[in-house]
């Protein structure tokens, strides 16, 4: 069995594992306490030693799960890494929603510690842009709650390039925390942001990439070739847009070659587009996600379909033509 492997997150000295787990969607909507622990335990036996979770999944509950199976496992605090988010908001207040200001992160952190039952987060993201808040107030903040111990790293979610350059570069103007990571959608349907746009900021700053949905909600599966299954995430309140990316024959053409690839070597569709994230040398970790504990195991084994990712294959799967020399 492959073991599991580990990268830098871009140019920090933090190393988290290639394959990851998050907690959106499951914890707190598909998953109690038994489920949460169960299907973390299975991630850590595979290798996983980096732990994804948001504010706002579950309005607060996710944090809370994950906190309580955390206590139960008694893991060293040492081997394990564990992030949260902020922007959304969870009290419905003037400032406490879609913000960035600096009053609701130095609560909200604090809040979370709580829910989580640690003395601190080692990844805080920045969970969407604000456009109100002034960039060098939220940095400012940021720096603060690193300084304080509260979070050892931290970065952006789903911020433009531009973004991104201008809160580094307030940060080095002020000698301030810098932000290491950005955590973006990427997947064979969506590429743009991570391979294009970013382009010239992992050279520039250093930046690691923690990405979300490798499997476009499910989609690279091929579960939905032949219709949608009731008891699937394109049928959970806030995913239709599954279904209106499912429409496009590009998407199908693509989900068609993950499952001809997949099944010469002998590997689930899934599985072999995690890997297909993973070949990416600009990302520092694949968040994957699972609603039962053999999925977990069975997106854990996906690193052993790395290695067998050969040019050639990613050619195919990328709808390219090899050149012949």
């Amino acid at each position: 069995m492959t073991e599991m492997t580990y990268r830098r997150l871009g140019r920090s000295g933090l190393k988290v594992s290639t394959l990851s787990y998050g907690s959106w969607v499951t914890f707190g909507g598909q998953q109690g306490l038994d489920a949460v622990t169960e299907s973390m335990q299975a991630a850590w036996d595979g290798g996983c030693n980096f732990f994804d979770n948001a504010e706002v999944y579950a309005k607060g509950e996710s944090e809370t799960l994950m906190g309580q199976a955390l206590q139960e496992f008694g893991w060293d605090r040492e081997k394990y890494v564990i992030s949260t988010k902020f922007y959304w908001g969870i009290v419905d207040d003037v400032n406490t929603k879609f913000t960035l200001n600096r009053k609701y992160l130095m609560q909200a952190i604090d809040r979370s510690l709580e829910r989580l039952q640690l003395d601190f987060v080692d990844l805080v993201y920045c969970h969407r842009a604000d456009k109100e808040t002034p960039i060098e107030e939220t940095v400012f903040a940021m720096h603060d709650m690193i300084s304080q111990g509260k979070a050892l790293y931290w970065g952006t979610s789903e911020w433009s390039a531009d973004e991104i350059r201008a809160a580094y570069e307030i940060a080095e103007r002020h000698h301030l925390h810098k932000p290491v990571m950005e955590q973006p959608e990427y997947n064979m349907l969506n590429r743009t942001k991570v391979e294009t746009e970013y382009a010239r900021l992992y050279e520039d700053i250093g930046l690691g990439t923690t990405i979300w949905s490798p499997l476009a909600g499910g989609l690279l599966t091929g579960k939905y070739l032949d219709g949608i299954p009731e008891d699937s995430r394109a049928n959970l309140k806030g995913h239709d847009y599954l279904k209106d990316r499912m429409g496009t024959d590009e998407a199908v053409a693509i989900i068609k070659r993950v499952v001809e690839v997949a099944a010469e070597l002998d590997c689930k569709p899934s599985q072999l587009a995690l890997a297909w994230c993973a070949a990416n040398e600009n990302v520092s970790s694949v968040i994957t996600g699972a609603s039962r504990v053999s999925q977990v195991v069975e997106n854990m084994e996906a690193i052993a379909v790395l290695e067998a990712l050969t040019p050639e294959l990613m050619a195919r799967l990328n709808g390219e033509d090899l050149e012949v020399a």
